[in-house]
């Protein structure tokens, strides 16, 4: 069975620095796969080609089969994919239930003339939106108030329902930026089993993550990515002995200086390679 999500080749450059160059991964359904790196790495700039914030300039991003490369947000979105983001992206001066509302405009069934005469259709789907946050926002675990305005919670309680609105949307891919940025270690918990459940229910689970405790704990499979490209694909115990991956986080040991070649610390060090003399780019 071929995976749901498949990212090939993907390639995509600012000003001549290539923030992701070549990356291949790929997540299946029911998986939970964690993308981590060094800041800079690229990871977020994958992640907005995958849901259609930048174009790649080369390479494919395939869900479920079909071809979403490059294409417009909103288009994506309708496919099956939702995400989170490394800030919040709530209205603050909505409720909670509206905020998880919000995440439902590409179903319920009413038009802008249902929404402007307040029909029979328009007063069942509202009912149902209204339903259909409250179940997500249990789904979620958040316990506090839900007819206030959003920007009152706590910040742990505005994560829940973040995390309840992109639930909201039923899609098949699930993209989470930085989940556990802010949290405290009981709320790390919590989201440890709420990405156990998203997965259960047969999604990708695909996350940004900077805190290995939470990598390697939740994750089936991690890639690893440094320059804009992955350097490591596998289960968390094999990434985290892979040598490439600890030298992109530890940096590589210099060599040691041998006996009979005493180091000459007057002496400047001279340049090597076709490109010695020019900045770095």
């Amino acid at each position: 069975m071929s995976p749901l999500l498949e990212v090939n080749e993907l390639q995509i450059a600012f000003g001549g620095v290539k923030a992701v160059n070549g990356l291949t991964f790929s997540a299946d359904a029911g998986e939970i796969v964690s993308v981590i790196g060094p800041n800079g790495a690229g990871k977020t700039s994958a992640f907005n080609c995958i849901t259609g914030f930048y174009k790649p300039v080369s390479g494919s991003i395939t869900l479920d089969g079909k071809d979403i490369t490059g294409k417009r947000p909103a288009v994506i979105a309708a496919t099956g994919v939702t995400r989170t983001f490394q800030n919040l992206r709530l209205f603050p001066d909505l409720t909670v239930l509206d905020n998880v509302r919000g995440g439902m405009h590409l179903y319920g069934g009413q038009n802008f003339v249902d929404a402007l005469f307040h029909t029979p259709r328009y007063r069942k789907s509202e009912r149902f939106y209204t339903e259909e946050a409250h179940r997500w926002l249990d789904f979620v675990g958040y316990q506090g108030g839900r007819g206030i305005p959003v920007r009152n919670l706590a910040y742990g309680q505005q994560r829940q329902v973040e995390m309840a609105r992109a639930m909201a949307r039923k899609a098949k891919l699930v993209l989470l930026d930085e989940p556990g940025a802010g949290l405290n270690h009981s709320e790390k918990q919590d989201l440890l089993e709420l990405c156990r459940k998203i997965r259960d229910l047969g999604a990708a689970v695909v996350l940004i993550e900077h805190d290995m405790g939470v990598v390697m704990e939740v994750s089936e499979r991690v890639v690893v990515m440094n320059f804009g490209k992955e350097i490591a694909d596998g289960t968390p115990d094999a990434v985290k002995k892979n040598p490439a991956v600890i030298e992109a986080y530890l940096g590589k040991a210099d060599e040691p200086v041998k006996a009979d070649e005493p180091a000459k610390a007057d002496e400047p060090a001279k340049a090597e390679g076709p490109d010695a003399t020019e900045g770095d780019s």
